[in-house]
């Protein structure tokens, strides 16, 4: 546990100097930026970002659930990606129902 916490914190990290020198930040918002920069805000600590992807990346099903309306959130926002989306979809699919 305490070897998978300290990698967490090494990956964290690594995203936070990746984030420091990005030109377009846009491209690179996702959960974990969100969350470093609320910890930048003073909105959480350390500790609780890493313990947000943390579970993130070990208790799926209760995170799952999280990760997939972030995921519907960032596809809302960007509908460029959406009808990217939609058009392979329509390509892999075809005309056939779509199922689970």
């Amino acid at each position: 546990s305490k070897d998978l916490k300290g990698a967490m914190e090494v990956l964290i990290e690594q995203k936070r100097q990746k984030l420091s020198t990005v030109e377009k930040l846009d491209e690179h918002m996702d959960f974990a930026s969100q969350l470093i920069f609320a910890q930048n805000r003073g909105d959480l600590t350390a500790e609780n970002v890493n313990q947000c992807v943390l579970e993130m990346m070990i208790a799926a099903p209760d995170t799952l659930s999280v990760t997939l309306f972030f995921m519907l959130i960032l596809i809302a926002e960007h509908p460029t990606v959406e009808e990217e989306m939609m058009r392979e979809i329509e390509t892999v699919v075809g005309k056939q129902e779509l199922q689970s």
